[in-house]
Protein backbone atom coordinates (compact mmCIF):
# COMPACT_ATOMS: atom_id res chain seq x y z
CA UNK A 1 0.00 0.00 0.00
CA UNK A 2 2.78 2.42 0.90
CA UNK A 3 4.67 1.52 -2.27
CA UNK A 4 1.52 2.22 -4.31
CA UNK A 5 1.08 5.65 -2.75
CA UNK A 6 4.73 6.49 -3.31
CA UNK A 7 4.45 5.48 -6.94
CA UNK A 8 1.34 7.62 -7.40
CA UNK A 9 3.02 10.66 -5.88
CA UNK A 10 6.08 10.15 -8.03
CA UNK A 11 4.02 9.90 -11.18
CA UNK A 12 2.02 13.04 -10.21
CA UNK A 13 5.16 15.03 -9.55
CA UNK A 14 6.69 13.87 -12.81
CA UNK A 15 3.55 14.80 -14.72
CA UNK A 16 3.42 18.22 -13.08
CA UNK A 17 7.10 18.84 -13.81
CA UNK A 18 6.69 17.80 -17.44
CA UNK A 19 3.68 20.11 -17.81
CA UNK A 20 5.62 22.97 -16.20
CA UNK A 21 8.56 22.47 -18.53
CA UNK A 22 6.17 22.37 -21.48
CA UNK A 23 4.56 25.64 -20.30
CA UNK A 24 7.83 27.46 -19.64
CA UNK A 25 8.03 29.00 -23.14
CA UNK A 26 4.45 30.26 -22.80
CA UNK A 27 5.11 31.61 -19.30
CA UNK A 28 8.27 33.34 -20.52
CA UNK A 29 6.32 34.83 -23.41
CA UNK A 30 3.59 36.00 -21.01
CA UNK A 31 6.14 37.69 -18.71
CA UNK A 32 7.76 39.35 -21.71
CA UNK A 33 4.38 40.60 -22.94
CA UNK A 34 3.50 42.06 -19.51
CA UNK A 35 6.90 43.74 -19.07
CA UNK A 36 6.84 45.22 -22.55
CA UNK A 37 3.21 46.20 -22.06
CA UNK A 38 4.02 48.13 -18.86
CA UNK A 39 6.95 49.91 -20.50
CA UNK A 40 4.97 50.78 -23.63
CA UNK A 41 1.96 51.86 -21.56
CA UNK A 42 4.12 54.19 -19.45
CA UNK A 43 5.75 55.70 -22.53
CA UNK A 44 2.44 56.13 -24.37
CA UNK A 45 0.85 57.65 -21.26
CA UNK A 46 3.60 60.27 -20.99
CA UNK A 47 3.54 60.88 -24.75
CA UNK A 48 -0.24 61.36 -24.75
CA UNK A 49 -0.01 63.68 -21.74
CA UNK A 50 2.55 65.91 -23.46
CA UNK A 51 0.66 66.02 -26.77
CA UNK A 52 -2.70 66.73 -25.14
CA UNK A 53 -1.17 69.40 -22.93
CA UNK A 54 0.48 71.06 -25.94
CA UNK A 55 -2.80 71.16 -27.89
CA UNK A 56 -5.26 71.99 -25.12
CA UNK A 57 -2.98 73.85 -22.66
CA UNK A 58 -4.94 71.99 -20.00
CA UNK A 59 -2.65 70.22 -17.50
CA UNK A 60 -5.56 68.77 -15.55
CA UNK A 61 -7.13 66.99 -18.51
CA UNK A 62 -3.79 65.93 -20.00
CA UNK A 63 -2.73 64.37 -16.69
CA UNK A 64 -6.00 62.48 -16.34
CA UNK A 65 -6.00 61.16 -19.92
CA UNK A 66 -2.33 60.20 -19.75
CA UNK A 67 -2.88 58.16 -16.59
CA UNK A 68 -6.04 56.58 -18.01
CA UNK A 69 -4.25 55.47 -21.19
CA UNK A 70 -1.38 54.06 -19.14
CA UNK A 71 -3.54 51.95 -16.81
CA UNK A 72 -5.85 50.70 -19.59
CA UNK A 73 -2.87 49.50 -21.64
CA UNK A 74 -1.36 47.79 -18.59
CA UNK A 75 -4.60 45.90 -17.95
CA UNK A 76 -4.78 44.88 -21.62
CA UNK A 77 -1.18 43.64 -21.58
CA UNK A 78 -1.83 41.57 -18.43
CA UNK A 79 -4.89 39.97 -20.04
CA UNK A 80 -2.92 39.18 -23.23
CA UNK A 81 -0.08 37.76 -21.14
CA UNK A 82 -2.44 35.43 -19.25
CA UNK A 83 -3.94 34.17 -22.50
CA UNK A 84 -0.48 33.67 -24.01
CA UNK A 85 0.41 31.54 -21.00
CA UNK A 86 -2.66 29.39 -21.59
CA UNK A 87 -4.50 30.91 -18.65
CA UNK A 88 -7.42 32.43 -20.53
CA UNK A 89 -9.85 31.06 -17.95
CA UNK A 90 -7.99 32.87 -15.20
CA UNK A 91 -8.12 36.11 -17.19
CA UNK A 92 -11.89 35.78 -17.55
CA UNK A 93 -12.21 35.03 -13.84
CA UNK A 94 -10.12 38.05 -12.92
CA UNK A 95 -12.35 40.35 -14.98
CA UNK A 96 -15.49 38.82 -13.48
CA UNK A 97 -14.13 39.14 -9.94
CA UNK A 98 -13.03 42.71 -10.62
CA UNK A 99 -16.52 43.62 -11.77
CA UNK A 100 -18.14 42.04 -8.74
CA UNK A 101 -15.54 43.62 -6.45
CA UNK A 102 -16.20 47.03 -7.94
CA UNK A 103 -19.90 46.71 -7.13
CA UNK A 104 -19.18 45.65 -3.54
CA UNK A 105 -16.60 48.38 -3.01
CA UNK A 106 -18.95 50.90 -4.60
CA UNK A 107 -21.50 50.28 -1.85
CA UNK A 108 -18.86 50.08 0.88
CA UNK A 109 -17.07 53.29 -0.14
CA UNK A 110 -19.90 55.38 -1.55
CA UNK A 111 -18.23 58.76 -0.91
CA UNK A 112 -14.96 57.65 -2.49
CA UNK A 113 -16.86 56.41 -5.53
CA UNK A 114 -18.75 59.69 -5.85
CA UNK A 115 -15.56 61.73 -5.66
CA UNK A 116 -13.85 59.47 -8.20
CA UNK A 117 -16.71 59.77 -10.72
CA UNK A 118 -16.92 63.51 -10.09
CA UNK A 119 -13.18 63.75 -10.77
CA UNK A 120 -13.64 62.01 -14.12
CA UNK A 121 -16.45 64.41 -15.07
CA UNK A 122 -14.45 67.46 -13.97
CA UNK A 123 -11.44 66.32 -15.98
CA UNK A 124 -13.47 66.81 -19.16
CA UNK A 125 -15.89 69.53 -18.14
CA UNK A 126 -15.03 71.92 -15.32
CA UNK A 127 -15.41 75.65 -14.64
CA UNK A 128 -11.73 76.42 -13.88
CA UNK A 129 -8.11 75.74 -14.78
CA UNK A 130 -4.89 75.66 -12.79
CA UNK A 131 -4.12 79.00 -11.07
CA UNK A 132 -7.63 80.36 -11.60
CA UNK A 133 -9.02 82.30 -8.65
CA UNK A 134 -12.28 80.63 -7.62
CA UNK A 135 -14.79 80.54 -4.82
CA UNK A 136 -16.25 77.10 -4.04
CA UNK A 137 -18.75 77.24 -1.21
CA UNK A 138 -17.00 79.17 1.55
CA UNK A 139 -13.51 78.49 0.17
CA UNK A 140 -11.74 81.22 -1.82
CA UNK A 141 -8.32 80.85 -3.44
CA UNK A 142 -6.27 79.67 -6.41
CA UNK A 143 -6.68 76.21 -7.97
CA UNK A 144 -3.42 74.29 -7.62
CA UNK A 145 -4.25 70.74 -8.66
CA UNK A 146 -7.11 68.34 -9.25
CA UNK A 147 -6.82 64.66 -8.43
CA UNK A 148 -9.38 61.90 -8.89
CA UNK A 149 -10.77 62.45 -5.36
CA UNK A 150 -10.22 66.11 -4.50
CA UNK A 151 -9.44 69.60 -5.79
CA UNK A 152 -6.72 71.57 -4.00
CA UNK A 153 -7.06 75.33 -3.40
CA UNK A 154 -4.39 77.65 -2.04
CA UNK A 155 -6.07 80.44 -0.11
CA UNK A 156 -4.60 83.94 -0.08
CA UNK A 157 -3.67 83.63 3.58
CA UNK A 158 -1.57 80.51 2.88
CA UNK A 159 -3.97 77.67 3.70
CA UNK A 160 -4.16 74.48 1.60
CA UNK A 161 -7.80 73.42 1.22
CA UNK A 162 -8.72 69.99 -0.18
CA UNK A 163 -12.29 70.00 -1.49
CA UNK A 164 -14.01 66.70 -2.43
CA UNK A 165 -14.72 66.60 -6.15
CA UNK A 166 -18.36 65.78 -5.48
CA UNK A 167 -18.69 69.16 -3.71
CA UNK A 168 -16.97 70.93 -6.60
CA UNK A 169 -19.44 69.30 -8.99
CA UNK A 170 -22.60 70.05 -7.00
CA UNK A 171 -21.86 73.41 -5.34
CA UNK A 172 -21.84 76.80 -7.13
CA UNK A 173 -18.37 77.73 -8.39
CA UNK A 174 -17.48 81.40 -8.92
CA UNK A 175 -14.50 81.90 -11.22
CA UNK A 176 -12.95 85.37 -10.92
CA UNK A 177 -10.27 84.92 -13.59
CA UNK A 178 -11.86 82.87 -16.38
CA UNK A 179 -11.82 85.76 -18.87
CA UNK A 180 -9.32 87.91 -16.95
CA UNK A 181 -11.64 90.84 -16.14
CA UNK A 182 -13.42 91.98 -12.99
CA UNK A 183 -15.46 95.09 -12.25
CA UNK A 184 -14.89 97.01 -9.02
CA UNK A 185 -17.11 99.78 -7.69
CA UNK A 186 -17.03 102.31 -4.88
CA UNK A 187 -19.02 105.34 -3.72
CA UNK A 188 -17.74 108.87 -3.32
CA UNK A 189 -19.76 111.83 -2.03
CA UNK A 190 -19.63 115.43 -3.23
CA UNK A 191 -21.30 118.53 -1.79
CA UNK A 192 -24.85 119.47 -2.83
CA UNK A 193 -23.65 122.75 -4.30
CA UNK A 194 -21.06 121.02 -6.57
CA UNK A 195 -21.74 120.42 -10.27
CA UNK A 196 -22.58 116.74 -10.71
CA UNK A 197 -21.77 116.46 -14.42
CA UNK A 198 -18.44 118.18 -13.90
CA UNK A 199 -17.58 115.83 -11.04
CA UNK A 200 -18.47 112.78 -13.17
CA UNK A 201 -16.25 114.07 -15.98
CA UNK A 202 -13.37 114.61 -13.53
CA UNK A 203 -13.75 111.04 -12.21
CA UNK A 204 -13.70 109.56 -15.74
CA UNK A 205 -10.58 111.53 -16.64
CA UNK A 206 -8.88 110.23 -13.48
CA UNK A 207 -9.80 106.63 -14.41
CA UNK A 208 -8.25 106.97 -17.87
CA UNK A 209 -4.92 108.04 -16.38
CA UNK A 210 -4.47 104.76 -14.45
CA UNK A 211 -2.73 102.18 -16.69
CA UNK A 212 -4.17 99.04 -15.05
CA UNK A 213 -7.78 100.14 -15.50
CA UNK A 214 -9.32 98.39 -18.52
CA UNK A 215 -11.63 100.18 -20.93
CA UNK A 216 -12.76 98.89 -24.32
CA UNK A 217 -15.94 98.16 -26.24
CA UNK A 218 -16.94 95.27 -23.96
CA UNK A 219 -15.69 96.73 -20.67
CA UNK A 220 -17.10 100.21 -20.17
CA UNK A 221 -16.31 102.34 -17.12
CA UNK A 222 -18.95 104.78 -15.93
CA UNK A 223 -20.17 106.94 -13.04
CA UNK A 224 -23.79 107.27 -11.93
CA UNK A 225 -25.71 109.26 -9.32
CA UNK A 226 -26.33 106.73 -6.57
CA UNK A 227 -27.99 108.47 -3.63
CA UNK A 228 -28.97 111.80 -2.09
CA UNK A 229 -27.43 111.26 1.31
CA UNK A 230 -27.69 113.44 4.42
CA UNK A 231 -24.81 115.75 3.54
CA UNK A 232 -23.55 114.54 0.14
CA UNK A 233 -24.63 113.56 -3.33
CA UNK A 234 -23.17 110.06 -3.66
CA UNK A 235 -21.65 109.04 -6.97
CA UNK A 236 -21.00 105.35 -7.69
CA UNK A 237 -17.89 104.62 -9.76
CA UNK A 238 -17.68 101.41 -11.83
CA UNK A 239 -14.37 100.36 -13.44
CA UNK A 240 -12.77 97.21 -14.88
CA UNK A 241 -9.42 95.71 -13.88
CA UNK A 242 -7.22 92.83 -15.01
CA UNK A 243 -7.77 89.88 -12.66
CA UNK A 244 -5.01 87.47 -13.70
CA UNK A 245 -3.37 88.49 -10.42
CA UNK A 246 -6.72 88.97 -8.75
CA UNK A 247 -6.02 89.23 -5.07
CA UNK A 248 -2.95 91.50 -5.15
CA UNK A 249 -2.84 93.51 -8.35
CA UNK A 250 -6.58 94.03 -8.56
CA UNK A 251 -6.70 95.35 -5.00
CA UNK A 252 -3.71 97.63 -5.60
CA UNK A 253 -5.42 98.99 -8.72
CA UNK A 254 -8.60 99.65 -6.77
CA UNK A 255 -6.62 101.53 -4.13
CA UNK A 256 -4.91 103.64 -6.80
CA UNK A 257 -8.26 104.47 -8.37
CA UNK A 258 -9.80 105.58 -5.07
CA UNK A 259 -6.79 107.76 -4.26
CA UNK A 260 -6.51 109.31 -7.72
CA UNK A 261 -10.24 110.06 -7.93
CA UNK A 262 -10.19 111.75 -4.51
CA UNK A 263 -7.16 113.87 -5.41
CA UNK A 264 -8.58 114.78 -8.83
CA UNK A 265 -11.83 116.01 -7.29
CA UNK A 266 -9.95 118.04 -4.68
CA UNK A 267 -7.65 119.55 -7.31
CA UNK A 268 -10.68 120.65 -9.33
CA UNK A 269 -12.34 122.36 -6.40
CA UNK A 270 -14.91 119.75 -5.45
CA UNK A 271 -15.75 119.47 -1.76
CA UNK A 272 -16.32 116.07 -0.16
CA UNK A 273 -17.98 116.86 3.17
CA UNK A 274 -18.31 114.53 6.11
CA UNK A 275 -21.71 113.64 7.51
CA UNK A 276 -23.43 116.63 9.09
CA UNK A 277 -25.28 116.15 12.40
CA UNK A 278 -28.20 118.54 12.98
CA UNK A 279 -29.18 119.34 16.59
CA UNK A 280 -32.64 120.80 17.21
CA UNK A 281 -33.90 122.63 20.35
CA UNK A 282 -37.53 122.05 21.25
CA UNK A 283 -39.90 123.91 23.55
CA UNK A 284 -39.01 127.26 25.07
CA UNK A 285 -35.31 126.54 25.37
CA UNK A 286 -33.26 129.42 23.98
CA UNK A 287 -29.69 128.49 24.79
CA UNK A 288 -27.64 125.51 23.73
CA UNK A 289 -27.04 123.39 26.88
CA UNK A 290 -23.35 122.71 26.26
CA UNK A 291 -20.37 124.26 28.02
CA UNK A 292 -16.79 124.23 26.79
CA UNK A 293 -14.17 122.53 28.94
CA UNK A 294 -12.28 125.85 29.25
CA UNK A 295 -15.34 127.56 30.72
CA UNK A 296 -15.81 124.72 33.22
CA UNK A 297 -12.23 125.00 34.44
CA UNK A 298 -12.44 128.79 34.83
CA UNK A 299 -15.73 128.58 36.72
CA UNK A 300 -14.34 125.96 39.11
CA UNK A 301 -10.68 126.89 39.79
CA UNK A 302 -10.35 124.66 42.85
CA UNK A 303 -7.39 122.30 42.47
CA UNK A 304 -8.11 118.62 42.60
CA UNK A 305 -6.94 116.79 45.71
Amino acid sequence: MIASDTSFLSESFTYFFDQLVAQLPKIALAVLIVVLGVLIASWLGQFARRRISAKTHDPLMSKFLGQSIKYILIIISVMIGLRAAGLGGIATGVLTAAGAGAVVLGFAFKDIGENFIAGIILAFNRPFNVNDTVEIGENFGKVKTMEFRYTKLKTFDGKDVYIPNSDVLTKPVTNYTEDGFFRWDFIIGIAYEDNIEGAKKTVMEALRKIPNVIEDAEHENFVIEDQLATSTVNLKVFFWVDTMDFRRMALITKGNVVRNVKEALEDNGYYMPADIQEIKLYGGQKEFPVRLAKDIVESDPKPKS
